[in-house]
């Protein structure tokens, strides 16, 4: 535990706490709220799942055709932290510019969320290969998990601070919930440019290639892409754990940013949807470093299989699903896991990809995550404007975590294989 504490590793897992703010406030819970009640009101449709879903597609779509070239520029130029302060810059300017969306303009509302999400995705790639810089490979689960540990709690720490604004407006020189509402797009910004300094100032990159001028690393990067296309093919552990990953965390990915819009559709009150959002978050705190010691005991693989097996079962419970009280166990199973699955996925690929390739491999794991984030809320987009009935759109994902564990369970597992790293 001494060692999990050391300065690095600590500045490094507080980004997640950084940008958390984002992914829980903007994403989870404020932007679905106030694009339903406020920049999608007066509208001549009802259905808010299409557009929300077709946006997040967007994103998901931009970051697919950026990642795998800027991580190959990253690894050569050893620019990872640069890369990573200029996507968080991307993703600080665009929601803060939410705040001064005019009502009704939907359109534009969904251009610059998809424009914060490029950001906020881009930035990710950079951060996660930046895990094999700062933690030894015996201590990549515990790493990882406490990552997504703090992430949680800094996300739930910002979404009550946001809670706090809309429920007493006038305490803070707001005229309107509404207002206030639109202010927390402004406290996310704050909260994760501020807590993003240690990263920048602590964490030192490592430079496993000679550094070299950004033209030279873009040519050498876009080559060294190419080679990458092929070494990917070349390991199979790696093409094959990739692609079940494609699967089942694109469902993962599709209930987080879509699940505030079910409720809404499903008519449950506002305030129970955020509270529910808040379980989520503080329950993921400790599960999320539970399931990094249980990913150390049972092996990732197993602990990534148990999670799927989950999230079919929250699928199922949420198609049936009938009043409040039920929405608050399906956010408290969903915090019990969702930590879980992602800090695993990440250790777990990590550990078989060369240490040396770390950003251009992560661009590649991005890749297949914001790749598989196209599918997901575009099926529930699709599903939703076909039936009109949001809990057929939400069954739809079980499929998504059902072929992710059948191609996983064909995985060869490094720990319990006897599996060594991938070199260069």
């Amino acid at each position: 535990m001494k060692a999990l504490f050391r300065k690095e590793i600590v500045a490094w897992a507080l980004y997640d706490w950084a940008n958390s703010a984002y992914a829980t406030v903007a994403v989870a819970v404020f932007f679905p709220l106030i694009f339903s009640n406020y920049w999608f009101a007066g509208s001549a449709s009802e259905n808010t799942t299409t557009p929300l879903g077709i946006a997040n597609s967007v994103t998901s779509l931009l970051i697919v055709l950026l990642a795998p070239v800027l991580g190959a520029i990253a690894d050569r130029g050893g620019m990872k932290k640069r890369f990573l302060l200029v996507f968080t810059i991307i993703g600080l300017v665009f929601v803060s510019s939410l705040v001064f969306i005019e009502q009704g303009d939907w359109i534009l509302a969904l251009s610059v969320y998809a424009l914060a999400g490029v950001g906020f995705s881009g930035a990710n790639i950079f951060y996660d290969a930046l895990l094999l810089d700062i933690s030894p490979r015996s201590k990549l689960d515990i790493v990882s998990a406490l990552g997504f540990a703090l992430g949680y709690l800094g996300g739930g720490l910002a979404l009550l601070i946001a809670i706090v604004l809309t429920s007493f407006p006038q305490l803070f020189g707001f005229s309107s919930a509404q207002q206030a509402m639109l202010a927390s797009f402004i406290v996310v910004a704050l909260w994760w440019g501020l807590f993003s300094i240690p990263l920048l100032l602590a964490v030192r990159e490592s430079r496993i290639h000679r550094e070299v001028s950004f033209g030279q690393a873009a040519i050498q990067g876009v080559g060294q892409l190419l080679a990458t296309f092929r070494e990917v093919r070349r390991l199979k552990i790696v093409w094959l754990f990739l692609l079940a990953y494609w699967f089942y965390i694109d469902g993962v990915y599709t209930i987080i940013r879509m699940a505030m819009d079910y409720g809404v559709r499903l008519d449950f009150d506002q305030m129970s949807l955020i509270k529910a959002f808040l379980i989520v978050q503080f329950i993921g705190f400790p599960a999320a470093v539970v399931y990094g010691k249980l990913g150390e005991k049972l092996g990732a693989k197993t602990g990534i299989m148990i999670a799927i097996a989950a999230y079919i079962g929250v699928t199922i419970y949420g198609y049936s699903m009938a009043n409040v009280m039920e929405f608050y166990v399906l956010a408290t199973v969903v915090g019990l896991v969702q930590g879980g699955i992602q800090s695993l996925s990440r250790s777990f690929y990590a550990r078989i990809i060369p240490a040396g390739k770390s950003a251009e491999f992560f661009g590649f794991y991005n890749i297949m995550g914001k790749f598989a984030a196209i599918l997901g809320p575009l099926l529930v987009a699709v599903v939703s404007g076909i039936s009109g009935d949001p809990r057929l759109a939400l069954l739809s994902i079980i499929v998504l975590f059902a072929i992710g564990g059948v191609i996983l369970s064909f995985v060869s597992n490094p720990e319990a294989d006897g599996i060594e790293p991938e070199t260069d």
